[in-house]
């Protein structure tokens, strides 16, 4: 038996918080303008955010009131002082993007994973956590006392074959009013407790709020920076981090698109040799198209690429392949990108 976390956090959490601004600004550039190339990069803390990072695009918008409404949906007060600090993206990039090679918008490597534990192929413990996430947004917009930031993690106690046994701790701590404990608490045990015992296993301890308090969160609590939580937004722990940021990137960025396709690898391959697990692994150079390479591990040792998969590797193959313009990149910024 093995100890083993995996940890998310909920979408008004501050980093989560400059994600969504950061997508839901390359939604509006995508929506406008398809052939936008964005980079887009925000901070927050202490009544400011700061809105930065490089956009090319023929897109007319307003920085300042897509971050209100983002702060609204979120569930926060929207009187911040916005600061607009968007540039163009440098040309010597658009040489390697912007013509007939259509090559890779950055350099680095990109893991996808998938795993037979779910109908998602996604590890059980990530599954609950996400739902979680998804359960403590719903209260936080029908209930008075849930304020939107906070997080979860999972620490379980795993087989030899790294199959989920039972969950030792179930760790949660979220930002609420303070003045109706027992019943905030007992809503988030009871609604945890079921979804557990859904998937059949236990949970030992819970470990609810363990500072004892939370009333100071969001940016009055913490700072907040797009890109600093890229393991709750892949895998959550159980798969290897290529290190670049999905959020306000727009799909020439093989950041995203990279990744996006190592999943669908993963999925693909997982069905194909009745695997338990199969992580994917591609890497690029920017201006280049092809993939530099694919490497390929699973349960049942390395598998050897097909040639096929580094032509579908390709960014723009990616993009059309998975309609990579059309996706609702807010959205996957909330609760992880992978979650089906």
């Amino acid at each position: 038996m093995k100890l083993f976390s995996n940890e998310i956090v909920f979408r008004g959490h501050p980093d989560k918080v400059c994600d969504q601004i950061s997508a839901a600004i390359l939604d509006e550039c995508l929506r406008q303008d398809e052939d936008s190339r964005c980079g887009i990069e925000t901070v927050g803390g202490k009544g400011k955010i700061f809105i930065t990072g490089e956009i090319t695009t023929k897109a007319v918008f307003s920085a300042e009131q897509i971050c209100r409404r983002v702060l609204r949906d979120i569930g926060y007060r929207d009187d911040y002082e916005i600061i607009d600090n968007i540039g163009k993206q440098s040309a010597d990039i658009a040489l390697g993007t912007n013509n007939e090679v259509a090559g890779a918008g950055d350099q680095g490597m990109m893991f996808g994973y998938a795993c037979n534990d779910t109908e998602e192929l996604l590890p059980v413990a990530m599954v609950i956590l996400q739902k979680l996430a998804e359960k403590y947004d719903e209260l936080v917009h029908t209930h008075k006392d849930f304020y939107p930031d906070g997080k979860a993690q999972i620490t379980g106690i795993y087989d030899d074959d790294f199959n989920l046994v039972r969950i030792k701790d179930f760790t949660v701590s979220y930002n609420n009013s303070e003045e109706n404990r027992e019943e905030t608490d007992g809503i988030l045990r009871n609604y945890i407790t079921e979804l557990c015992e859904s998937y059949g296993f236990e949970i030992d301890r819970f470990l609810i709020n363990p500072t004892g308090r939370f009333l100071i969160g969001g940016f009055e609590g913490d700072a907040g920076l797009t890109g600093r939580k890229i393991v709750v937004d892949s895998y959550q722990s159980f798969a290897n981090v290529g290190g670049g940021c999905m959020n306000g990137k727009d799909p020439s960025k093989v950041d995203l698109s990279g990744a996006y396709i190592a999943r669908e690898f993963a999925k693909e391959l997982l069905r194909k040799h009745d695997l338990k697990w199969c992580e994917v692994q591609l890497s690029y150079a920017i201006g280049m198209r092809r993939p530099l390479a694919i490497y390929i591990d699973s349960d049942k040792g390395n598998l050897v690429p097909e040639e096929q998969m580094y032509v579908r590797g390709e960014p723009k193959n990616i993009i059309d392949e998975l309609q990579m313009k059309k996706i609702c990149y807010e959205k996957k910024a909330r609760f992880g990108h992978f979650t089906d």
